[in-house]
């Protein structure tokens, strides 16, 4: 080695060090500074995108969302559009001369239905011009840039409340007017407030829940108001606020409508729906209609026996493009793949990725994509309308491809360690923006050339911060499991890691079953990691991005086989020679919470423990939560016709098996997977026992609380999550956890003797 090369060797090595040393590790607060993007929108001319800017607001309970722009050329940095603190869904004019977008205001502390705004890019304030009851939302132009078609749940009796509640109110600016004239005013105001308030007491709106279907809440939105389907208006586009317009309902009825899309000519609108009162009673479909913007009753296209994603009309404005999931047989899991189909009567779909064997329009997940104003995905066809851009998940990683409309061929456009969850195209596709995410960067916006294949960054919404923080890569593994199934895993280490030293470790579980962790932020790996943890992260049978075995072979064994994978990583690290056996824990959520209750009900070998938003009794869950199991995807009867199969598969039925200090995290309106199912089970029974356990609930957080909950919560179920294993692991002093204050000192727990996996 030469004199010279040791020399460049050693400042590079100096140089390298000094940097890491002017960082400092991450922290859980600096959530608070982080900043997020989506919903892009490219103009006409390609060379402006339009998207959501969304941080967390000042009081740290919620978040704000803005428009704001950058250019394509990457020659100005990007800049806010809208003064809005709650503005989305940025959509362009056929001539790139205005933005319409939603906008929520504020009244009386709380958020009002959101309303359409438009904005000139030649300059001037935003205007609102709907005013519906329960708000307007999903715009899309007409192609001559003259109609907005929308949607809104208001209904005809919010009407007539809005427009008697205006008349009153109008009234009532008379009667003040005429009472301020005369002198006996107040016996007048008198009147008209007893009136005014015996008014509103005749019409109130009984907050009672009559419930009629098996489904009737959501996770996302609570209880489900079946007087008020979503349905399609029509409105003139405005140009500015003095020109007043009146938006038009164009569909009327029961159901819900989505996914609307013009035809090329503007002639008419598409959309999907399902004319099905109770579909949890057959295997899901999709409806296709057609509508003419002047209104009349719309017309039946076709019924496609799959549920769907967004709907793509071809260059031609013959075909449509979309992703689903075949429905026969039932699966636990059947991947997407990609369809096409023509506008004619009766169609039946063609798929296109039949052999190809990965998750088309999927992505691998992280703790932060955007938390409000993500957007979503559609196909998008290249110009000539022989090819289909979409991304995919495959082995980790989140891509774009194009594929080949004849032959299904896919032609990969990104490749890389990344997860691509969110893209758009300029109007001839040959350009692209998309959302790139990896382990150390929470999400940008990349313009790519689909001919040269050239990526340039366009946001840098994180760099500042960032830069200070001295965030680790994950090194990929991949192990064999008891069947010699290949296992691909990831291990987040602590900053300036060393292999002599011994670390704690945490084995985090992913939810769904059927999702995926992968080349993708997350937050919570990072910080684990800065706390001195290594964190094993695997992808086991049942995960997507691995193929259509490999997902749905946990049908009927959940959990099972999957819990084999699990240990076999945590002894494949071992292996390695870096972690203290006896400072190991476990945790995840959803459905990683359900297996880290299966974990310690089958073995000793964590020290402690943190279940999330899990399952504790199968039974329980399977009359509570938010959707249906009347399909046999995970079990192929329900619980009163096949108990002990529920029984055998639910973790509480292990209970008096587990020794493990346990947390549990829950969201006290969590319907997807409700408290009562899962951790308060498991709480109350190892009080019973004995056993330390801790439960920690959240108010007004749902099954979301780590991505999109409120951010002083998000913040503190970090803490909460770390804090355990820090007093059982490291030995910390935590003395919320106690029962009552103790001036004893707190020893790391020392795991008891592991049984073997799988018993």
């Amino acid at each position: 080695m030469s004199l010279r090369f040791c020399l460049v060797l050693t400042i590079l090595v100096t140089a390298l060090t000094a940097d890491a040393a002017d960082k400092r590790n991450i922290t859980e607060k600096d959530l608070f500074d982080f900043v997020w993007v989506g919903d892009a929108q490219v103009s006409p001319d390609g060379g402006r995108v339009a998207y959501v800017r969304v941080s967390v607001n000042e009081k740290k309970e919620g978040y704000n969302a803005s428009i704001w722009m950058v250019s394509t050329s990457g020659s100005e940095a990007p800049h806010r559009l809208t003064t809005g603190e709650r503005d989305s869904a940025p959509r362009w004019s056929p001539d790139g001369k205005y933005l319409v977008f939603t906008r929520s205001t504020e009244k009386d502390g709380k958020p009002e239905p959101p309303q359409l705004c438009m904005l000139s890019m030649a300059g001037g304030d935003a205007f609102s011009f709907t005013s519906l009851p329960k708000g307007a939302g999903d715009p899309k132009w007409s192609p001559d840039g003259k109609l907005i078609v929308f949607g809104s749940s208001s209904n005809p009796e919010d009407l007539e409340k809005q427009e008697k509640k205006k008349r009153k109110e109008e009234e009532q600016k008379r009667a003040s007017s005429t009472t301020a004239s005369v002198s006996p005013a107040k016996d007048g105001e008198k009147k008209a407030d007893d009136a005014a308030k015996k008014s509103e007491t005749d019409e109130r709106e009984s907050d009672v829940h009559v419930v009629t279907r098996a489904v009737y809440r959501s996770n996302d939105e609570g209880y489900l108001d079946f007087k008020r389907p979503q349905h399609y208006w029509i409105v003139t586009a405005p140009h500015n606020p003095d020109e007043k317009v009146q938006p038009k309902q164009l569909t009327r009825g029961r159901f819900d409508e989505d996914g609307a899309v013009w035809s090329k000519d503007g002639a008419l609108i598409y959309f999907t729906t399902q004319h099905n009162d109770e579909p949890y009673y057959d295997l899901p479909k999709t409806e296709l209609y057609s509508i003419s913007p002047n209104g009349g009753e719309p017309a039946k296209i076709t019924t496609i026996d799959m549920d769907i994603g967004a709907i793509a009309l071809s260059p031609d404005g013959k075909q449509v493009a979309f992703t689903g999931s075949v429905e026969q047989p039932v699966n636990s899991y059947t991947q997407p793949d990609l369809w096409v189909m023509d506008l004619a009567k009766d169609a039946k779909p063609r798929n296109l990725t039949e052999k190809f064997d990965w998750d088309v329009g999927s992505s691998v997940f992280g703790d932060n994509a955007s938390p409000r104003a993500g957007g979503g995905n559609q196909p998008i066809w290249t110009a000539d309308g022989k090819g289909i851009v979409e991304n995919f998940a495959k082995e980790g990683r989140t891509n774009l491809g194009v594929f080949d409309v004849a032959t299904g061929a896919m032609t990969e456009i990104t490749k890389g360690d990344q997860a691509v969850p969110r893209f758009r195209a300029a109007p001839d596709a040959s350009k692209l923006v998309y959302v790139s995410s990896t382990p150390t960067r929470v999400g940008d916006l990349f313009w790519l050339d689909r001919t040269s294949g050239e990526a340039r960054q366009l946001t840098h919404s994180n760099d500042e911060l960032f830069g200070q923080l001295n965030l680790t890569e994950p090194e990929e593994i991949r192990y064999k499991s008891f069947d010699g199934k290949m296992i691909q895993a990831w291990l987040q280490k602590p900053p300036g890691f060393d292999k002599a030293k011994k670390y704690p470790l945490i084995l985090n579980i992913h939810g769904g079953p059927h999702t995926a962790y992968g080349f993708v932020f997350s937050h919570e790996f990072q910080w684990m990691a800065a706390k001195g943890y290594v964190v094993l992260y695997p992808n086991p049978r049942g995960s997507t991005s691995y193929g259509q075995e490999f997902g749905n072979v946990i049908q009927y064994h959940y959990p099972g086989d999957d819990f084999k994978d699990l240990m076999a990583g945590v002894d494949e690290t071992i292996k390695r020679g870096f972690i203290d056996e006896k400072k190991m824990g476990v945790t995840g959520g959803s459905g990683g919470g359900l297996l880290t209750n299966w974990v310690v009900g089958h073995t000793d070998r964590f020290a402690a423990a943190v279940s999330q938003r899990d399952i504790a009794s199968w039974t329980d869950w399977w009359y509570t939560a938010d959707f249906t199991l009347f399909q046999p995807r995970w079990f192929k009867a329900p619980p009163f016709q096949d108990p002990e199969d529920f029984k055998a598969r639910s973790p509480i039925t292990y209970i008096n098996d587990v020794r493990t200090p346990m947390m549990f995290i829950l969201g006290e309106t969590d319907s997807r997977t409700p408290s009562g199912a899962g951790g308060e089970q498991m709480f109350r029974a190892l009080k019973f026992r004995k056993i330390p356990t801790v439960m920690v609930k959240f108010p007004n957080e749902t099954h979301e609380l780590s991505r999109s909950g409120q951010p002083w919560h998000r913040v503190e179920r970090l803490q909460h999550l770390v804090g355990w294993f820090d007093r059982w692991l490291m030995g910390a002093a935590k003395p919320e956890y106690d029962v009552a204050p103790s001036d004893v000192p707190v020893k790391p727990n020392t795991a008891p003797k592991t049984k073997p996996p799988g018993n």
